[in-house]
């Protein structure tokens, strides 16, 4: 599973909405199915809900040396 983004533009302003996405496999093809809408999201919050549910977890907060 996966978080997929879509973007819409309307009158010059970007807005995000995300979906939690499954791909199967059916008769030979690959087929993306959602699994959940989340909604609207800002620009900031995107990578942290990537992050969420990828595989190899990110580190999203750095220590300042």
């Amino acid at each position: 599973m996966f978080i997929k983004i879509l973007t819409k533009e309307y009158r010059g302003e970007k807005y995000y909405y995300a979906s939690l996405v499954e791909n199967k496999r059916i008769d030979g093809k690959v087929v993306q199915t959602v699994k959940a809408n989340l909604g609207a999201v800002t620009g900031e919050q995107i990578p942290y809900l990537k992050a969420a549910y990828a595989k190899k977890k990110p580190r999203l907060v750095y220590d300042e040396d």
